[in-house]
């Protein structure tokens, strides 16, 4: 089995890759881990995809095997299981989802007992494990399952407590697109109890219907229903709920780079821990040249909301994300959190009185385009010719940046070309696109 870790957990087809027999084994070994570190009890949670009740019993069945209690949680998003995680002082958590993929994916993403992705050095840990032979613990030391009815409703109130007392969204209609994933009960639930007319889409699952058309990746979905019933704002979440796009009232779409300098510019705290700003390779120009105007610190991640809060905890910092949407404020929650930071950003406005518009007025970005290409083999980007024109676009940009990166949640390369036109961004993008076609 080639189950490695990746950009974010282990991902890939659950016909070939993410299989009943898969899981067991990641169960197992992440179950003789826990136990070497002294841990014994483990919470799991799942978004909506079908392939999810096969591949949570067979997850059960490995951590059992391994001597290690499990406590299903049932369909959460992904930072609902982080708090859980936390709150409930297990030292794992354990989310089965491939989070903006379709339903034929899925995938294992693994906390820690502080909410946080677990390191590298225990993900080696348990990739070493996985090649080795599944032997059950003595019977009477394996362990027991238990189903924790909670989870719901904790995470609701726990997100409805980040939002201070004196501000009301009883005013605000709001639409939330839930990407008929993780969300569909509780995240329309928590604008609902803050006040707000919720219009909720995108929260009818059916196992096979997660990101469909839908979602943080499908954002014209929500715009147009924020035109048609004239609402204040629109979120749009992904299939696990740990990145969200927000739209303004305009219908104009924000990425995680719009709402990282909103967050940035309410803040009036600059000092400290709220001195810098962590984006990405992927985070606009733009972007850092604004955030810098404002006062703070910008330093880049790679890409990944794991390598995003690596890089918080290691400058002490509380504000970062990346332009896909996964936003952390680790004043409030370890991980990406799309409900979490459609609140705080919302909040914000309501405190500076000024809508989206407004604040996004003050910095301006670079044209960016990105085209994702899929291919067989990811080892496309060493290639000698593509790497000359790499080479050749760079020399030619006087604004701009230019990013080819493999996926690690697909097997797509992905492109990024910033400049100072759009459309000499489009051309070279395109350019590049054509001789990685033409290799595959």
């Amino acid at each position: 089995m080639d189950l490695k870790f990746g950009t974010d957990g282990i991902r890939g087809p659950v016909e070939s890759k993410i299989t009943p027999e898969a899981c067991l084994k990641i169960g197992h070994a992440t179950g003789l881990v826990m136990k070497e570190l002294g841990w014994s009890t483990v919470v799991i949670g799942k978004d909506t995809r079908i392939s999810g009740y096969m591949l949570e019993s067979a997850l059960q069945a490995g951590f059992i095997a391994a001597g290690v209690n499990v406590n299903l949680l049932g369909p959460l998003p992904t930072p609902g299981v982080a708090y859980l995680t936390k709150t409930l002082r297990n030292k794992f958590g354990l989310v089965i989802s491939a989070s903006h993929n379709d339903f034929l994916d899925n995938g294992i993403k693994i906390f820690n007992e502080s909410g946080e992705k677990i390191s590298r050095e225990i993900e080696k840990r348990i990739e070493k494990y996985l090649s080795s032979s599944l032997i059950p613990v003595e019977t009477s030391q394996i362990g027991k399952a238990y189903r924790f009815d909670e989870s719901g409703p904790r995470y609701i109130e726990f997100c409805k407590s980040t939002v201070p007392s004196d501000i009301s969204f009883s005013s605000l209609r709001i639409v939330v697109d839930c990407a008929n994933g993780a969300c569909y009960k509780v995240s329309p639930e928590v604008f609902e109890e803050l006040g707000a007319e919720v219009i909720t889409i995108g929260n009818k699952p059916d196992g096979f219907n997660i990101n469909q058309k839908c979602g943080s990746t499908h954002p014209e979905i929500v715009k147009e229903a924020v035109i048609k019933h004239r609402a204040d704002f629109g979120i749009s979440l992904d299939g696990d709920g740990d990145r969200v796009i927000l739209v303004d009232e305009k219908g104009s779409i924000l990425d995680g780079d719009d709402l990282l300098y909103i967050l940035a510019f309410a803040n009036p705290n600059r000092t400290g821990p709220w001195s810098g700003v962590v984006g990405t390779l992927m985070s606009n120009i733009g972007l850092e040249d604004g955030i810098n105007k404002l006062g703070y610190k910008f330093v880049r991640a790679d890409v990944g909301d794991k390598h995003v809060s690596k890089m918080l905890s290691k400058k002490g910092w509380l504000l970062g994300g990346e332009t896909s949407g996964h936003i952390i404020c680790k004043d409030l929650v370890s991980t990406g959190d799309g409900t979490i930071a459609a609140l705080k950003v919302i909040s914000s406005l309501i405190l500076l009185k000024k809508k989206p518009s407004e604040v996004l007025a003050n910095y301006t970005k670079v044209p960016q385009v990105n085209i994702a290409v899929t291919v067989k083999n990811k080892d496309i980007i060493n290639d000698k010719e593509l790497n000359l024109l790499l080479a050749e676009i760079e020399s030619d940009l006087t604004v701009g940046r230019v990013l080819v990166r493999p996926s690690g949640t697909e097997s797509k390369i992905r492109i990024m070309v910033e400049a100072s036109e759009e459309k000499v961004a489009n051309k070279f993008a395109k350019d590049i696109k054509k001789i990685i076609e033409s290799k595959r």
